[in-house]
């Protein structure tokens, strides 16, 4: 009998209706994209501890490590589309190692689409609780030296012709969680160009700790030098207009860069855009 655990890659990890929009982005642009790699254990299956077991020995033997540092992410079967995109809502746990840390933060991470805050985003938004379903994606962490989020667009004007790129040392909580002053970048997508740029002063950056991650201050040579190179920003913004081409729609991405390298950790679509003509 086969495992209900489905990869990253899969067709039918592709389909939000098994494992939310979070997990199927990631699955569709995983052969195109450095999209790290994962099993997602579907909303409506009770996956088995052996096949979790299984699947994480499989991460254990093709990266030669004992027990491999993964992240945990919630991947909601209403969340990451157009008209909400749950973002915060749900628990996401980074640099999780052992089946001990994992059961308990995939357990934790199931729990959460019945938490008060997740619940009254729904009622804000018109869903109804009783539809609330919860796939799991667990992902090979990047050990990331600095992280961002990409907007395929303008979220503050609503211009169209503009990326903007806010990005900070470390894993991307600091980043997401809003605890940092990160730098920001409006890139001119036509060509390709950075018409403004605020290096930001980084004092706190996320890193991976024993038992899982912890916020420390920034080194004071590193708080108000660039967290990418130039080019670096180009290249996350040149991924993220491709992204927008395959997705059909203006992109909201994480991504973290780890040895240069620029990993691609969620995808979604921006779901407050004002509405502007956009070639500015």
């Amino acid at each position: 009998m086969s495992s209900p655990v489905l990869w990253l890659g899969e067709s039918a990890c592709s389909d939000s209706t098994l494992v939310g929009g979070k997990a199927a982005n990631l699955s569709r642009l995983a052969a195109t994209h450095r999209v790290p790699p994962g099993f997602c254990l579907p909303a409506h299956v009770q996956v088995s501890d052996a096949d979790i077991d299984a699947a994480y020995h499989e991460f254990s033997v093709s990266s030669g490590v004992a027990d491999p540092a993964v992240a945990v992410r919630s991947s909601a079967l209403d969340e990451d589309g157009a008209a909400a995109s749950f973002a915060g809502q749900h628990e996401t746990f980074l640099n999780v190692r052992g089946l001990t840390e994992l059961h308990a933060a995939i357990q934790r991470c199931q729990e959460s689409v019945r938490a008060p805050r997740a619940l009254a985003y729904r009622r804000e938004r018109g869903l109804t609780a009783s539809d609330a379903r919860m796939a799991v994606l667990v992902q090979q962490l990047v050990l990331a030296e600095a992280s961002g989020v990409l907007f395929s667009a303008n979220p503050m004007t609503g211009a169209r012709g503009e990326a903007v790129v806010t990005i900070s040392w470390g894993l991307g909580e600091s980043v997401v969680g809003g605890t940092v002053s990160p730098d920001t970048y409006v890139v001119r997508k036509a060509d390709l160009s950075i018409v403004a740029c605020q290096i930001g002063a980084k004092f706190l950056m996320t890193v991976a700790v024993q038992g899982g991650t912890k916020e420390i201050d920034v080194p004071e040579q590193d708080r108000n030098r660039p967290s990418v190179s130039d080019a670096q920003c180009i290249d996350a913004v040149r991924m993220a207009i491709t992204l927008e081409d395959e997705m059909g729609w203006p992109v909201d991405v994480e991504c973290a860069w780890q040895y240069g390298r620029c990993y691609l950790l969620q995808c979604r679509p921006i779901t407050t855009l004002p509405n502007a003509s956009g070639k500015h």
